[in-house]
């Protein structure tokens, strides 16, 4: 593997004007690490899902005028697409590093998957660590932090995940771009690894 931790450049990519602009300089520092970090977690995640799971690295191609806030590479078991399905995310923000795993408003089972949710409520509270947070929708940088939810405030954002049209479930870890630059490849490798492993419960759970 290439190095892939990232860097204060990397982060400052979104702050550079113009789509074709920023688009340039996201492609040639951020998109090779989301690649070589897509191809080894892709190999991982397979192993421990027990499926083939395939990286999905954003191209933003619909985009026309305004330049992309963040950017990802997202983890499916299929190979055409991942919006569909429950997914796995590595990505950033100009603030921060993102690792979730992420049921989105495109999924067809989305209310189905928020039942399950709902029947282990208890059991998610008790054991997502303090530091993981919460977010419901995947287009805003904006966390909910587990350590201030109680089981109801979950079980509110199970149940609209079942009957609200747009609603959104993710859960995971945010790293402040301070913290982030700082970690070697190996810590960022072994973090990762480490948030999936611990979020690999929810994935099982559809």
């Amino acid at each position: 593997m290439n190095q892939v931790h990232f860097t204060t450049s990397d982060f400052n990519t979104f702050t550079i004007d113009g789509l074709e602009e920023r688009m340039d300089a996201l492609k040639e520092r951020i998109r090779p690490k989301l690649q070589d970090l897509g191809d080894y977690f892709a190999q991982q995640l397979s192993i421990m899902t027990g499926e083939e799971i395939f990286p999905h690295v954003a191209k933003h191609a619909r985009r026309t005028i305004n330049p992309p806030k963040d950017t990802w590479v997202a983890f499916a078991a299929n190979r055409r697409g991942y919006k569909m399905m429950p997914h796995f995310q590595i990505g950033l923000w100009e603030t921060h590093l993102f690792v979730w795993f992420a049921v989105i408003y495109e999924a067809p089972n989305k209310a189905e998957f928020g039942k399950r949710l709902e029947e282990n409520a208890e059991l998610l509270k008790n054991s997502i660590p303090e530091n993981f947070v919460w977010s419901i929708d995947h287009m805003k940088p904006d966390v909910i932090p587990h350590s201030g939810l109680n089981t109801e405030d979950l079980l509110s954002m199970f149940k609209r995940l079942q009957t609200v049209k747009k609603a959104e479930i993710l859960c995971g870890i945010q790293i402040p771009r301070e913290e982030a630059v700082q970690l070697t490849d190996k810590e960022l490798v072994d973090t990762i690894q480490y948030t999936f492993e611990t979020l690999l419960p929810l994935y099982k759970l559809q």
